[in-house]
């Protein structure tokens, strides 16, 4: 793999980790689930189970990132981290097509495990 996809996928997954513990681990403070846009704690409370699935499966995409750059240069690894990487920026898509106010956002989850992609291809 390129030094550009190991860096950028590298970089999807450490925020694919941050992205799992404010979601699952810290999401009930007023701090981190007003930075989701949530307006109260009550409706953090109604939330925070499907926030805590949600960030378990941000957590098995960086997973599967890690799993892909230990395997190396392997076509089963890059194969591994191309397709974790797509399905973040996949998801990134989503986020963006769901809501246009969420572009930084999906900026900040697609463009590190895009350029990852895009490297792997160079």
């Amino acid at each position: 793999m390129s030094a550009l996809t190991i860096i950028f996928a590298s970089l999807a997954a450490l925020l694919h980790v941050l992205f799992f513990v404010l979601e699952s681990v810290l999401f009930r403070r007023a701090t981190v689930w007003g930075r989701f846009g949530v307006k109260s704690q009550a409706d953090a409370e109604t939330i925070a189970p499907m926030a805590y699935n949600q960030g378990f499966y941000n957590l098995f995409l960086a997973l599967g990132v890690v799993v892909g750059l230990v395997l190396g240069n392997e076509d089963a690894g890059k194969g591994i981290v191309i397709f974790a990487c797509a399905c973040m920026v996949g998801a990134a898509l989503v986020l963006v097509t769901n809501n246009v106010k969420l572009a930084r956002s999906a900026a900040i989850q697609g463009i590190a495990p895009l350029i990852a992609i895009i490297g792997a291809f160079l």
